[in-house]
């Protein structure tokens, strides 16, 4: 047919798993590599394995495609879930003459899930065959994280979906920009730069210090740093009268750096996460265990 290669699709989680295909072989590492060696048997194009992330760990189905013989792997694919449920009917989405099924979720909001399953195949020793990231992607800055953390390139689907195919061309434009303002000769040059800066959570500085600190010329006074603090974090806000307005400000005693009321605040540039250097030297979880190991 002419085809330049193969894409093994061991990922999709609804229609083909029931008929033992799509995320029913990518679940099972054997399964993923005697599929993939039956393809490589027969044919000398290029294969990438399409891995599903509706797995535990997604390392072994990645070892396992290598091992089979790909040529890269892909990832993710979509998540297993269910849409929502009417709740005049009581029928869940997608209603099908009354009934329903899980589905596949994509678009933005799977984008950290799948940056992570990214990075934990490029950070294993094992592993040493390209990635192709997927996941979330809308924007060059979206594909930049994706390369940083180790894909040799990237796919886009929901977004194409929701904005077309030109939606293409303003990410390369966005891409060849980035890559000149770095200094950067080649997309290549970026590939994986940020994967030796992910580590395990025991080995994170625990004496790694930063407080809350509110500019009161951009807070608008909403009050929703303060509320979230108060009801689901370490109840570090007071408020404090600033030229007969009243202001929420920090108690750094209290701060534990968390950044929720970062996250919640919805005027850019009013809370600021700033490093407090308290002198002590860097340590971690595992350094602080091995001095108190009870």
């Amino acid at each position: 047919t002419g085809c330049d290669g193969f894409e093994l699709n061991f990922g999709c989680p609804h229609g083909m798993s029931e008929r033992g295909m799509g995320a029913a072989m990518g679940q099972v590492p054997e399964y993923t590599c005697m599929v993939t060696e039956w393809v490589k048997e027969v044919s000398n194009l290029p294969v990438i394995v399409k891995l599903t992330p509706n797995v535990t760990h997604i390392v072994p189905p990645g070892r396992a495609a290598q091992k089979g013989g790909a040529d890269a792997v892909s990832l993710i694919n979509t998540i297993n879930s269910v849409m929502g449920v009417d709740i005049d009917t009581m029928i869940p989405y997608p209603n099908v003459n009354g009934m329903a099924a899980h589905g596949g979720y994509c678009g933005t909001a799977v984008k950290p899930i799948a940056l992570n399953m990214v990075s934990e195949l490029a950070r294993d020793a094992e592993f040493n065959i390209p990635i192709s990231g997927i996941g979330g992607i809308n924007t060059w800055g979206d594909a930049v994280e994706f390369l940083l953390l180790g894909a040799a390139n990237v796919q886009v689907c929901t977004a194409v979906m929701h904005y077309g195919y030109r939606i293409v061309e303003d990410m390369i434009d966005g891409l060849n920009n980035y890559l000149d303002e770095k200094a950067f000769a080649s997309v290549n040059d970026i590939v994986g730069k940020s994967v030796e800066r992910v580590t395990d959570w025991g080995n994170l500085d625990l004496n790694y210090d930063v407080k809350a600190r509110v500019n009161n010329e951009h807070c608008i006074r909403c009050n929703l740093c303060y509320v979230a603090c108060e009801d689901g974090a370490h109840q570090s806000f007071e408020f404090r009268e600033v030229d007969g307005k009243r202001y929420p400000i920090v108690i750094e005693e209290e701060c534990v750096g968390c950044n929720l009321c970062a996250l919640v605040c919805p005027s850019p540039g009013a809370i600021s996460m700033i490093r407090v250097d308290e002198g002590g030297e860097p340590q971690s979880w595992r350094e602080r265990q091995n001095i108190n190991p009870q």
